[in-house]
């Protein structure tokens, strides 16, 4: 019990943390570095975000942020610094990664392994590692999880992404906030996985935040499967995409769920072995488990909507049927009606030649028999047959 309270407590402190954080923007230049505004995702005045920027503590100093272009801009500061983190924008997140990994210090095979997996991937290699997480994004019910590279090895941290991933680049206005209130006597490496943990749980909490919109979706269509009227082939296509983008959503946190417990237990000589430490990794795995649990409701919920979607086309297909079954049974009627007296009417004209001193009687005969036929056929059918008041009613069993 005292080490889920701590747990609880802990988590309640990242989360303040973070808030905290959020609310300074402010950027500290290094020094001898030309001061420039910061440009978020959509630009400043008009002006393009950066391709790369760094964010450094040094060895005996305040952290400081620089904006570049490519990887040699930060080879002076990085080897001057104990903690450093680089971000990287790419066009192609296919090539442009390795070229920039290798510039850095890093094996040409790294980033070629990472992205043959699956959505995530971890590759341990003592001297150096990499992690791929799924960076989530969606438009009403189009779910993209675009790949988003961590490369770590002693007192570096370098991430790349494609231009559609922002998240980080919005996360660097405070990430020196960050490292200016780690202890000064923590050591380099447990500085280094608090800033990795840092980054990832900055993604999976912008990866959250998409869930919201699935949901606000789901309300959506909600309020259109109250309608009767609504057609059957688009809330039918439409829920499909919902559940869809769910379902890549969910294969996206049981990936990053996989990573994090490799990093948590898989010894890793880049990660510290400090508890305190260690244990933000697990709060980080415990928020992932809450996420799933929440899309796994939401998707008990979609597949009880399609239950309604089918119940609505059941009821107006036996709608469609109740006003066949009274067409066909008033058909029935008149046909019988008819049938009689057109054959005893074939009869007489056959035998007798219709002449007029029987016409009166001919007649009659075909009127008496039309309305017993008529009267015959309808008790029957009343009596036999269980017939709905209108075509909306189900008919009685």
């Amino acid at each position: 019990m005292m080490r889920v309270g701590a747990n609880i407590e802990m988590m309640e402190g990242l989360r303040t943390e973070r808030k905290e954080n959020e609310g300074k923007s402010g950027a500290v230049e290094a020094p001898g570095a030309t001061p420039r505004p910061y440009v978020g995702s959509n630009g400043v005045n008009g002006e393009k975000r950066p391709k790369a920027f760094c964010v450094t503590l040094a060895q005996a100093g305040k952290p400081a942020k620089i904006i570049g272009k490519c990887a040699t801009d930060f080879t002076s500061i990085i080897q001057a610094s104990s903690v450093s983190w680089v971000n990287f924008t790419v066009s192609d997140i296919q090539k442009e990664p390795n070229e920039i990994a290798v510039s850095l210090g890093f094996s040409e095979t790294l980033v070629p392994t990472l992205l043959s997996g699956y959505h995530a991937n971890f590759e341990d290699r003592e001297t150096e590692m990499g992690i791929m997480v799924p960076a989530v994004r969606i438009t009403e019910f189009d779910l993209k999880a675009y790949p988003l590279l961590i490369l770590v090895k002693k007192g570096l941290i370098v991430t790349i992404h494609s231009e559609e991933v922002v998240r980080l680049v919005a996360f660097s206005r405070y990430a020196e906030v960050y490292l200016r209130k780690l202890p000064e006597t923590m050591p380099a490496e447990d500085k280094l996985t608090m800033m990795l943990v840092r980054i990832i749980d900055e993604n999976n909490s912008r990866n959250f935040e998409h869930l919201r919109e699935i949901e606000e979706q789901a309300d959506w269509m909600s309020e259109k499967l109250l309608d009767t009227k609504s057609p059957r082939m688009e809330m039918g296509r439409k829920i499909y995409e919902m559940k869809h983008a769910l379902i890549t959503y969910l294969n996206t946190l049981w990936r990053t769920l996989a990573v994090l417990h490799e990093m948590r237990y898989g010894d890793a000589d880049l990660i510290s072995d400090n508890p305190k430490v260690l244990s933000r990794l697990g709060l980080l795995a415990d928020e992932v488990n809450r996420q799933i649990e929440l899309s796994e409701h939401m998707s008990e919920v979609l597949a009880s909507g399609l239950e309604v979607l089918q119940a609505l086309y059941n009821n107006q297909l036996q709608i469609v049927n109740n006003r066949m079954a009274l067409v066909i049974t008033w058909l029935t009627i008149l046909g019988t009606a008819v049938l009689v007296p057109n054959t005893l009417a074939t009869i007489f004209g056959f035998a007798f030649g219709m002449d007029p001193s029987l016409l009166l009687w001919t007649m009659l005969v075909l009127v008496i028999a039309t309305l017993n036929a008529t009267l015959l056929a309808y008790w029957w059918v009343m009596r036999r047959v269980n017939l709905p008041a209108n075509a909306e009613d189900v008919p009685r069993s």
